[in-house]
């Protein structure tokens, strides 16, 4: 390690968001009207500040503002600082060993190493993850909360007036309530538009057989986590009777996840995504075994903003098994009315933009 690149200081500041009321996620494992996030910033000797973003949901992983902002400035920052920021993955399993849990918040500290180093570098973070696979266009679904049929068909003709191609439909609360919600979407969008359906881990075994054959005539392409977290197998039971691909999102956080999943043949995608994972490089490890396994990858969410999308976005380019049948949900800054960055994340034709520039390509604004 030369001097100069070592890390000389870590800071963490706390930024909340509204959601757009018109919008706001409605699902079986709850409402987010309002999402929270620590940013950290990275400085090195060289006079380079890498940014990361945590998007911190206690019912979704256990974090809060509070506890992140803790852990880093109490905890992580005091392990990383003096350290080379280009030794990523090291460092990401120096956090692993320290620290059990806590995905998000260890994420954006990944995420500002990786930014950071691309900066000093001078290369986009893709590089630093092998290069890109595919165009710099990454499809996307809209994310469609338990609303009445009304609302959810209201909901759908909004993402398809802003140029989406594909949604999912919030269900797992109640089947015939669920099944009328995706009715009056697929009536709203027509027979051609793409819709998935994203259960939370609301239903159980027998709900999910009820709505099998109304879902299939409704010409859903996924479904996404029907039962609740950590059930293989029932879900793999589940999986036998039905064409539709069967997506794991909350089941699988970890590596030792992504290998019950496998070993269970419980699904037939897994949702990955940095922040869930506990970083980019923890993704790609994920994406790497579902790839042996002849599995497929999409990119989740928890509505982050541009600095965790444009980590996605980075992700996505570079994964080896990047599902191209269901589209990905890189879409959190479409939620908000306002951004934390310089840049935001640019969206068209259905898809969102990989950023250009070194690192993330996209800079805190505090």
């Amino acid at each position: 390690m030369t001097q100069q690149n070592e890390i000389c200081a870590i800071e963490v500041s706390r930024v909340s968001q509204v959601v757009r009321r018109d919008l706001a996620i409605i699902s079986a494992a709850g409402s987010q009207p309002e999402s929270h996030y620590i940013v950290v910033s990275v400085h090195t000797k060289t006079g380079h500040t890498g940014y990361g973003e945590a998007t911190v949901v206690p019912a979704w992983s256990g974090e809060s503002q509070d506890s992140a902002a803790s852990i880093v400035n109490q905890l992580l920052a005091p392990l990383l600082i003096g350290e080379d920021p280009t030794h990523v993955a090291a460092l990401a399993d120096k956090m692993d060993r320290y620290l059990i849990g806590n995905p998000f918040t260890k994420c954006a500290l990944e995420m500002a190493l990786l930014d950071v180093s691309g900066k000093i570098l001078g290369v986009p973070v893709v590089t630093l993850l092998g290069g890109p696979r595919r165009a710099p266009e990454i499809g996307l679904k809209f994310s469609i909360g338990a609303f009445s049929p009304q609302e959810a068909a209201r909901v759908a003709l909004h993402a398809k007036s802003i140029g989406l191609k594909a949604v999912k439909v919030k269900v797992g609360l109640d089947v015939a309530g669920d099944i009328a919600r995706v009715t009056a979407v697929r009536e709203a969008l027509g027979d051609d538009f793409r819709i998935a359906v994203d259960g939370n881990g609301g239903w159980l075994e027998n709900d999910a057989l009820l709505a099998l054959p109304h879902l299939e005539a409704l010409k859903v392409n996924c479904i996404e986590q029907p039962l609740r977290r950590g059930d293989f197998r029932n879900c793999a039971r589940l999986r036998e009777r039905t064409h539709i691909p069967l997506m794991l999102d909350e089941s699988v956080f970890t590596r030792q996840d992504a290998m019950e999943a496998i070993r269970q043949e419980a699904c037939d995608i897994i949702s990955v995504y940095p922040g869930k994972n506990g970083g980019i490089t923890r993704s790609l490890e994920i994406a790497q075994m579902a790839a042996v396994a002849g599995l497929r990858c999409t990119i989740g969410s928890n509505l982050e903003m541009d600095l965790g999308s444009a980590a996605m976005l980075h992700v996505a380019a570079a994964l080896p098994s990047l599902a191209s049948a269901v589209d990905h949900d890189i879409i959190g800054p479409l939620y908000y009315d306002e951004h934390f960055t310089s840049s935001p994340i640019q969206f068209r034709n259905g898809c969102a933009v990989l950023p250009d520039g070194p690192g993330l390509g996209v800079d805190f604004k505090p």
